[in-house]
């Protein structure tokens, strides 16, 4: 197995155990999905068997990526690019009675036909990218994605089946965290351009040193990271270091994951106050149904 595929493998497999021992009643239980758009902290009501279903329909993005069955069927086809939203409240609509426990067999057999179809040629697999309907990714990063959103989603079926759940083994979440660190760049970019963000200060060339935010993560799958301010194309710089965020791990992945407003972000901050609310709040504008 690849190792950019392992965290997926390991996040299916840990909630596929919790699935395994809940009763036909525990699959019922309501469960509020959260996130935060560009207005703000938003949520949808569904119930355990409806998160499992969202999982299904969104790991059908990387599904047909590798040439498998897209789990929507002809309605995938006929709906093209969708979002992994759409795909979702497509899947509802679809289903002519809501989610029942019967969900939990093709998303695991398409969790296991993901990691079996990646792991003979890994290497090779690496260059496929994953369309999300209005942007693409590399399958790697997809993989990684998927295995932030089924924890995040199992935390969310734990909590309504009133069940402990632990956090990925450190590696995996370093990796999740990595995935969220490269991303801002751009989403920073993609909110400047939507009027969501201030204009650029010091725009650099591609490949130059920029202006720059060093973000500190603390505890287990921490690190650091310096993020260019101005321009998703230049290079994060010590020098130009124009302001320092530091949060503890699982803090940032539950701001990422739409969990946490950006203003409730417990975070040490040091340097242009400006600089640190795009970021923070660009890292929350990263989670989605």
């Amino acid at each position: 197995m690849p190792e950019w595929a392992a965290p997926y493998d390991a996040e299916t497999a840990r909630l596929d155990a919790l699935l395994q021992d809940m009763g036909d009643s525990e699959w019922h239980a309501p469960v509020r999905l959260r996130w935060f758009t560009d207005e703000g902290a938003t949520s949808r009501r569904t119930t355990v068997a409806g998160v499992i279903a969202h999982l299904l329909s969104v790991d059908g993005l990387v599904a047909v990526a590798l040439g498998l069955d897209d789990p929507l069927g002809d309605l995938g086809a006929r709906a093209g690019r969708l979002t992994p939203a759409a795909r979702t409240e497509a899947y509802w609509r679809a289903s002519h009675f809501p989610p029942t426990r019967s969900v939990r067999a093709p998303w695991r057999e398409q969790s296991r036909a993901l990691v079996r179809t990646v792991s003979p040629g890994g290497t090779d697999m690496a260059d496929l990218t994953v369309s999300y309907g209005d942007f693409e990714i590399p399958l790697p990063d997809a993989m990684l994605d998927r295995a932030f959103e089924c924890w995040v989603h199992a935390e969310d079926i734990a909590r309504a089946v009133d069940y402990p759940y632990e956090p990925p083994a450190p590696r995996h979440l370093h990796e999740m965290i990595d995935l969220a660190a490269r991303m801002l760049p751009l989403v920073l970019a993609a909110r400047r351009r939507a009027g969501l963000a201030p204009p650029v200060r010091h725009l650099v060339a591609a490949g130059e040193p920029g202006r720059s935010l060093r973000l500190e993560i603390e505890g287990q799958g921490g690190g650091q990271w310096l993020l260019p301010l101005d321009s998703p194309g230049a290079v994060g710089s010590a020098e130009y270091e124009v302001a320092h965020v530091a949060l503890d791990g699982l803090e940032f992945c539950r701001l990422a994951a739409g969990h946490l407003a950006p203003h409730e972000a417990a975070a040490g901050q040091f340097g242009d106050r400006e600089a640190i609310r795009d970021v923070l709040y660009a890292t929350a504008s990263m989670s989605r149904l």
